[in-house]
């Protein structure tokens, strides 16, 4: 959703790179680009006014006359003001002293109010250790009480529908006997799925005020469609007047829409951005972090986020045994069968674009992350499966006829099994080396890490010692080495020191994203 904006957000800075000071002209033309493409996103013009005053008036300041650096400079106050436009710290739900607490959600028809009940329940079951009950309290949508059952089912979640709906039952009393189910059964927590109209009009804040009324809800979310636009933070200042509410959710964030809702509604409306629906599975939902999506915006990644899902899905038992494979025999204990664990586990973290995605620096190889086929995967798995137990413990054995009998199993090709037992020999030479602590073989940029390039590199640096420079020093000073990045400077991808011309990926990711 947000790579225009984040293009456009780079080529600025871009242009900043190289300076020993900025001037009111590079300030004023920084500012310019920076509003162009906050309004090319959708962001409300309101907000855009307020940001790029806040930014001009920090760049213009001592803050960056005395900096060393002044591109860092400006991407750090860049992102400081996005952090605050989207809302400053996470904020979490209020759950109530005397169970059960009481969540209802309120929008327009077609927000995904519904779906994102059942994302909120299984959330609230599976990380807060809640028990959730689902009211449908939405009767007049053709099979909304049915699309919440099923909803409900997938997530583990009891639903409370004494209604059928489709027009028939009184919402406001069912959330009213809601409540009473709930205390009698002793639920911790109930979500309140309301009706949802095609615009903002009296009958649905006079149905959502008297719900709201009726269960006195503890927290009131309003789920805004991210993809709407400008037309978000008019939506939410209706419903603000009309109902109230006390936290956004923001739902179809996977979308390809410009996002200007995200940085638009927590500024007008001073109500925090809580949730974030960024696809179809009930897995999909995430706490909205504003620093985390200012750093992904920016480019930075989203790294807490990234090991957060990968805590989720890993199974720290198994990861131990498998690093001490690694570790041992110079990582010949590693199996296939292994390889094809660790794989499936990363899958369980979602789309390998996504998690790729996640990395710092990922924004320069937008185009090779967008044309992965996730169904290599599949091809990788289904080889793997055509192997005997004794080849996937000992690939070395795996000769002509063997790998000919694998691929007809596998419906490949000779040359994919021939290219799946290669890649697995460089990447478990790559992960013993990692995991004995001796860096990633062949990263390039990376200075500090012990074992980086083996003899080859060694030889590099023999040879590079005994090359003389030139004896004129302002010359030789021009030839020598970049220096490394200082602690706490931006990689040169963000507007750090070194050149990011001469970065590559290393040949085993190359090759996992289609071997360009």
């Amino acid at each position: 959703m947000f790579d225009t904006l984040s293009d456009r957000l780079s080529a600025a800075f871009k242009n900043l790179r190289g300076k020993g000071k900025l001037t009111d002209a590079d300030i004023d033309a920084t500012a310019r680009e920076i509003r162009i493409a906050l309004l090319e996103a959708d962001v409300a013009l309101p907000v855009v006014k307020d940001f790029i005053a806040a930014v001009k008036e920090r760049a213009s300041g001592a803050e960056v006359r005395g900096g060393l650096n002044p591109a860092q400079q400006v991407i750090k106050i860049v992102n400081e003001e996005l952090v605050t436009i989207l809302g400053g710290e996470t904020r979490e739900l209020r759950m109530a002293k005397r169970p059960p607490t009481v969540i209802m959600l309120a929008g327009l028809q077609g927000a995904g109010k519904t779906t994102l009940a059942g994302k909120l329940a299984k959330w609230l079951k599976e990380s807060k250790h809640q028990t959730p009950m689902l009211v449908a309290a939405d009767l007049q949508r053709p099979n909304a009480v049915t699309q919440l059952q099923v909803v409900g089912e997938r997530a583990g979640v009891p639903v409370y529908a004494p209604e059928p709906g489709n027009g028939v039952g009184n919402p406001v009393q069912v959330a009213r006997q809601a409540m009473d189910e709930a205390r009698t059964k002793q639920y911790s927590v109930v979500i309140v799925d309301t009706a949802g109209r095609l615009g903002v009009d009296e009958e649905l804040m006079k149905q959502a005020a008297d719900i709201r009324d009726a269960v006195t809800p503890d927290e009131i979310l309003f789920v805004v469609d991210a993809m709407i636009g400008q037309d978000a933070v008019t939506t939410a200042q209706a419903f603000l007047d009309g109902v109230g509410f006390d936290g956004v959710v923001l739902s179809k964030l996977d979308g390809d829409a410009r996002g200007g809702a995200a940085l638009s509604i927590a500024q007008v409306t001073g109500r925090q951005v809580m949730f974030a629906s960024n696809g179809e599975k009930l897995e999909d939902f995430d706490v909205f972090h504003p620093d985390r999506m200012a750093s992904r915006i920016l480019g930075m990644g989203d790294v807490m986020s990234l090991i957060e899902q990968a805590e989720k899905s890993f199974d720290a038992e198994e990861a131990a045994k498998t690093a001490a494979k690694l570790q041992k025999r110079g990582g010949k204990d590693f199996t296939l069968d292994d390889f094809l664990a660790q794989m499936q586990s990363v899958r369980k973290m979602g789309p390998l674009t996504k998690i790729f995605g996640m990395l710092p620096g990922a924004a320069q190889f937008k185009d090779q992350l967008e044309n992965f086929d996730e169904r290599e995967i599949d091809r990788i798995e289904a080889v793997i499966h055509s192997m005997t137990p004794a080849e996937r413990n000992d690939p070395n054995i795996i000769n002509g006829s063997r790998r000919a009998r694998i691929a007809k199993g596998s419906g490949t090709e000779v040359a994919t099994v021939s290219g799946l037992v290669e890649r697995f020999f460089e990447a478990r030479k790559m992960m013993s080396a990692m995991a004995s602590g001796k860096g990633m073989p062949g990263m390039p940029g990376m200075p500090g890490m012990p074992g980086m390039g083996g003899k080859k590199a060694k030889q590099q640096a023999k040879k590079g010692k005994a090359k003389r420079g030139s004896g004129n020093p302002a010359k030789r000073a021009n030839q020598a080495e970049p220096a490394a990045p200082q602690p706490g400077q931006l990689p040169a991808a963000f507007g750090g020191g070194a050149g990011a011309d001469g970065f590559e990926l290393p040949d085993e990711l190359k090759n996992m994203l289609g071997g360009k």
